[in-house]
């Protein structure tokens, strides 16, 4: 311990952190704050600056075969309790996530690089998750059915599916854990988590707050260290009932396959690739907020982001020009600096990534109206770049670019926009910009995505069944569609004759 606080004491960016027990280095299994067996560990850096934040337990095998232990045998207690009493406790994490507001971005920005103003915004998305499926856990009524046979009657209720593993990843550490993990309590069952490696100490302040809100040992679990060990060991217990996981989709055919041996349910958000389309008959300024907003939050490292921007050809050479001026102005720095609006990558590799789609949609004949090269405020940070002119085969319009560049394409008919933002195998999300009120619906039906944005990018929250259909995912996170998916249907017939 004297070791770790001398630790923080070094590294200034932890200065402001004012409740100190909130930097948590060690896994949390079966209420037991726990390291690894061989005392291995791996370090997480701030990629602003490259410091080392912390030492975290690399947790292994027996490690997560424990957690498991620990949420199986704290299931009957925790589905045995009333639905209020569950609400209660979550009620509690609720206004305790809301009260450490400060210290959980500053801890998210310092590990994940995001501008500390949309970390402050994804803690209060992260706590709404919390307080909306604390009033769920009260409203999964039983219903009945009208008999069809003689002297009988019938009722359907929802039951828990029992441990539930989660697999959450580093561009939104705090609330793709709570979005899963809230729902999973709700319904009564008890959760392992596992959180991305480079982003562990969102997770693992969470489940410090959790333990002070009086959530029952083994009920929540955070298993850190390495996820093809942990998720692995977790797809293959038969105790595991179902996963929850967000990351790419290469990944989650992956645990897809393993998990079929013990046929779990799987509740998967997988990759993005979103297309973004502005009409000629919108406002042109709005068009240009939209298109900043939906490509440019969390530094373009969102699964939401506006990938593809189609934008009608008698207008294109306007919105290029104010899309260039704006991306321009971006204010590119470290998270910790209030006036950032660009955080830095995540690591090397996705700033590789995005130097090679540049290159090749240079290559391709795409012109360059912004940035196109990394930022001088550090190696892990890429200016904000503008692709113009870019054609279907370039690599920036075939995959996802988790990054800060937007390239845009024009189009002449409505029917042609629409078939290139269908011809994905990706099916989350779709932008729509236009003030045609009939265009609305017509091209809103023909988008095959599982969600459609319409004027507007903010379309997420608690109430919302967030999902994407194709081989964006499986099944809906938020609403109560999303507790929904961590319970099971039991038919009960009764004799009464």
């Amino acid at each position: 311990m004297a070791a770790r606080m001398a630790r923080i004491e070094r590294y200034d960016g932890l200065s402001g952190l004012r409740d100190r027990r909130l930097l948590r280095e060690l896994g949390y299994v079966g209420g037991r704050w726990t390291a690894a067996a061989d005392g291995a560990g791996f370090d997480v850096r701030d990629p602003a600056s490259g410091a080392t934040i912390a030492r975290v337990a690399a947790l292994g095998e027996a490690e997560t075969r424990l957690a498991v232990e620990a949420a199986n045998d704290a299931f009957r207690s925790w589905s045995s309790l009333l639905p209020q009493a569950r609400a209660a406790v979550l009620r509690r994490w609720y206004e305790m996530i809301v009260t450490a507001t400060e210290d959980l971005a500053l801890l998210m920005t310092l590990e994940q690089g995001k501008p500390l103003a949309e970390a402050r915004g994804e803690i209060a998305y992260a706590a709404s998750f919390v307080e909306w499926y604390a009033e769920e856990a009260k409203r999964l009524n039983a219903e009945g059915v009208t008999s069809h046979l003689p002297d009988t009657r019938m009722m359907v209720s929802r039951e828990p599916v029992g441990v539930v593993g989660v697999a959450t990843p580093w561009n939104f550490p705090s609330a793709m854990l709570t979005r899963k993990a809230a729902a999973a309590l709700a319904a009564g069952c008890t959760v392992v988590a596992h959180p991305s490696s480079e982003t562990p100490l969102s997770a693992l302040a969470l489940a410090e707050l959790a333990e002070r809100a009086g959530l029952l040992p083994g009920v929540f679990n955070v298993v850190t260290g390495n996820a093809a060990t942990i998720v692995g060991t977790l797809c293959d217990d038969v105790r595991v009932r179902a996963i929850s996981f967000t990351g790419s989709t290469e990944i989650g055919r992956t645990i897809a396959a393993r998990s079929a041996a013990t046929m779990k349910r799987l509740v998967m958000e997988l990759g993005g690739h979103a297309p973004l389309i502005v009409f000629a008959d919108a406002d042109l300024d709005k068009a240009v907020d939209i298109a900043m907003a939906a490509k440019f939050a969390t530094s373009g490292q969102d699964c939401l982001a506006a990938n593809r921007i189609y934008v009608e050809r008698p207008v294109y050479d306007a919105f290029a020009a104010r899309f260039a001026r704006r991306i321009a102005a971006l204010r590119v720095g470290p998270g910790l600096d209030e006036r950032s609006e660009i955080g830095p990558m995540m690591h090397e590799r996705a700033v590789a990534k995005i130097e090679a789609q540049i290159r090749d949609a240079k290559d391709r004949g795409a012109r360059v109206l912004a940035g196109g090269k990394r930022d001088a405020a550090g190696p892990l940070f890429v200016a904000p770049t503008l692709l113009a002119d870019v054609p279907d085969d370039a690599l920036v319009m075939c995959e996802e670019t988790f990054g800060p560049v937007a390239a845009i394409a024009p189009f002449d008919e409505e029917s042609e926009v629409v078939a290139h933002a269908n011809a994905t195998e990706y099916g989350l999300v779709a932008y729509l910009v236009t003030d045609n009120a009939s265009r609305v619906f017509r091209v809103s039906r023909a988008l095959n995505y599982g969600m459609v944005a319409v004027n507007r990018v903010k379309i997420t929250g608690a109430p919302v069944p967030f999902g994407g259909v194709k081989q964006s995912g499986l099944g809906r996170e938020g609403s109560r569609h999303g507790i929904e998916a961590f319970t099971e249907l039991k038919y009960i017939c009764l004799d009464a004759a």
